[in-house]
């Protein structure tokens, strides 16, 4: 087996200030580091800039992914924590949007002194509902496994579809358009494998394993998580919660 090259694997790239906080930016499902490029400028004046792309997506290397690896979003957590390893930057403000944000979590509960705190934008533990515990993730098992299967019989027909609708903002459709074409640049049969993981996933249970100081910022109107759930996350004497739109 070939020795892994985790920053050509993960296509990281360095930019900002050299010396100071270094802040890591982490894309969500379907898209790249592209993502942040209307942020990073805004960044690069103040912090140490550290952008990837998850394997599977944007420049990555394709041949580092396996289904088995990427079943679930330990593999993607071992993968930011190698990023943070390698470059040797010290402890990093992570910020994660969408199913990122949960892989910062495993990070963070797995090394904790690889951080100095976690960004969570739109994120959410489970997609998915629990009645048993009064538990609203947005979605319903039935509403799941419609989505899979929609995504699974055809994929760019699912992104044209699902990309403006998770976008919202219909006055700019501009935003949707873009977001349609990064869905339809990845593979999808990686695709599916990661809508699964995304969509399948509950990290309720770890969100009490995190003990660095966490943000987490959650758009009103974003459509595929819901906020009812979000204040009962964590210990308020080191999060802070902040509600958006735009």
């Amino acid at each position: 087996m070939r020795p892994v090259n985790v920053l050509t694997r993960n296509h990281v790239r360095v930019t900002g200030r050299a010396g100071a906080p270094v802040v890591v930016l982490a894309h969500g499902f379907g898209c790249d580091q592209n993502l942040w490029r209307l942020v990073v400028p805004a960044l690069e004046r103040d912090f140490t800039v550290v952008l990837f792309d998850h394997v599977g997506a944007g420049r990555s290397d394709l041949s580092a992914w396996s289904a088995e690896r990427y079943s679930d979003l330990d593999g993607y957590a071992d993968d930011v924590l190698a990023v943070c390893r390698t470059l040797d930057l010290g402890p990093v403000v992570f910020v994660g949007h969408s199913v990122s944000a949960m892989m910062g979590v495993l990070a963070a509960a797995r090394d904790p002194g690889a951080f100095a705190g976690l960004v969570l934008l739109a994120p959410s533990p489970c997609f998915v509902d629990d009645p048993s515990t009064g538990y609203r993730g947005g979605f319903s098992v039935a509403d799941i496994d419609e989505l899979l299967e929609s995504l699974e019989a055809n994929y760019l027909g699912w992104s044209g579809a699902m990309a403006p609708a998770i976008m919202g903002n219909p006055e700019r459709p501009e935003l949707g358009e873009e977001l349609t074409a990064a869905f339809c640049r990845t593979d999808p049969a990686i695709a599916r494998v990661f809508a699964r993981v995304t969509f399948l996933s509950d990290n309720r249970a770890d969100l009490a394993n995190v003990s660095v100081p966490t943000v987490v910022a959650q758009c009103s109107r974003d459509a595929p998580a819901t906020r009812s759930p979000r204040r009962r996350w964590v210990r308020s004497s080191t999060r802070r919660f902040r509600e958006a739109s735009w």
